[in-house]
């Protein structure tokens, strides 16, 4: 198969893949937990375990890549494997509708849906050429964007009429585990090059950290991140408690507060999506991470620092505007630094630190509100985007995003 015919079945099944992948997204951050409170009255424990799952995944991510490596199948293949076991615990919560049974389904399903990014993002690299890498993800981000938005409605007004139907919401989720497991069998994919430096595959995961010692702009990289991704994983959760709760003075209805935390951002980010692509395709990676960090950063400045409805809309218009490429940036990004045999490992890197801030800056975050105001708390994060923004400025001169990787 040629080069061409490769990226062409690769958009094909990528494209189909965003669907399900759509289906699974809303339901992880919304329609899953909706079920344990509502239908079975979840105790905290189970809530933050279904919270978590994701950035446990994200945590597991680092042993995904070596254990794919010693299987010696092809990565898509092994991605496919993930999610068909996603299928099996879903379907085994909607036959058995037990909370503890929903809760380990999630973890394992929702975890395992983000524990296989490095091996996708490897199949980006090896299959796409640099120049047409991004614009062609992108468009796959759009088709997903969009399939979440109307399982979102459709989920929601299918609970509200009956919330019984619980049950056929958990067969569907299954069914779209099942049908991205197909479309990602179908993707071409290679074998990863086996990089691992010991013999069992746990501690193989953790001498993969040794590339973060070895590679300076992979250290600042990652450095920069830290410090942007736990400014903004801060604020996310806090935008809803600043437009909800009393304390605050807003005291939006349900309606208003989806409106500014969902709406509008999630249409910009339809709107700009294919844009950032073609950027990410063009324009010095540095530079463009720096322009999304002062998306970033007014965007919560402007969110959180007043209560006009002029703000809200300004600053969650440029959450949105910053997240449509945030979200191709974090997808891609170490094909652009990393050598070809390493993709899958610096990933998985940048995913494990990933799910630790996701983890610890929520937790942060709502401690903080209790000593700090939240205009305090907003512009912290901001200059912390900020600090992460002036790391990266001796990257942004020396290297090109343009040069392959």
């Amino acid at each position: 198969m040629t080069s061409h015919a490769i990226a062409q079945r690769t958009y094909l099944y990528d494209l189909l893949r965003a669907i399900p992948h759509g289906v699974i997204e809303a339901s992880s951050t919304t329609f899953l937990m909706l079920v344990a409170v509502k239908v079975f009255n979840a105790d905290p424990l189970a809530k933050s375990l279904i919270a978590a799952s994701g950035n446990a995944g994200l945590l597991v991510s680092l042993w995904t890549v070596p254990i794919a490596e010693r299987l010696r199948r092809p990565a898509t293949h092994v991605a496919a494997a993930v999610m068909l076991v996603g299928a099996a615990a879903m379907l085994l919560a909607a036959l058995l509708p037990w909370l503890p049974v929903l809760v380990v389904a999630s973890v394992v399903s929702i975890g395992g849906t983000m524990s296989i990014v490095p091996l996708i993002t490897a199949t980006y690299q090896t299959n796409y050429e640099p120049r047409s890498r991004g614009r062609l993800v992108s468009r796959a981000f759009v088709v997903r964007v969009a399939a979440a938005a109307i399982c979102a409605e459709l989920f929601g007004r299918l609970l509200t009429a009956n919330l019984g139907f619980f049950r056929w919401t958990l067969g569907v989720l299954a069914l779209a585990f099942a049908a991205s497991a197909l479309c990602l069998w179908r993707i071409p994919s290679q074998l990863l090059p086996h990089n691992s430096t010991s013999q069992g595959w746990f501690t193989s995961a953790l001498s993969a950290l040794r590339f973060v010692s070895e590679d300076r702009t992979l250290r600042w990289t990652l450095t920069s991140w830290m410090l942007m991704g736990f400014a903004n994983l801060m604020m996310l959760p806090l935008r809803v408690e600043f437009l909800a709760n009393p304390r605050y003075g807003i005291m939006l209805s349900p309606q208003q507060v989806a409106l500014y935390t969902l709406l509008i951002p999630n249409g910009v980010r339809l709107v700009l999506s294919p844009l950032w692509g073609r950027l990410f395709d063009r324009m010095n990676f540095f530079a463009m991470r720096i322009t999304l960090n002062a998306g970033f950063a007014l965007g919560i400045a402007s969110f959180f620092t007043g209560t006009s409805t002029v703000g809200l809309v300004i600053g969650s218009m440029l959450l949105g505007a910053a997240a449509a490429g945030g979200e191709l940036a974090w997808s891609l990004w170490v094909t652009k630094i990393a050598p070809a045999d390493r993709v899958a490992e610096y990933m998985s890197i940048h995913t494990f630190l990933t799910g630790v801030r996701g983890v610890v800056a929520p937790a942060v975050a709502f401690q903080l509100t209790q000593v700090l105001p939240i205009s305090g708390l907003g512009l912290f994060a901001a200059g912390l985007i900020v600090l992460a923004s002036l790391l990266l400025v001796p990257e942004m001169r020396t290297r090109s995003s343009a040069t392959p990787a």
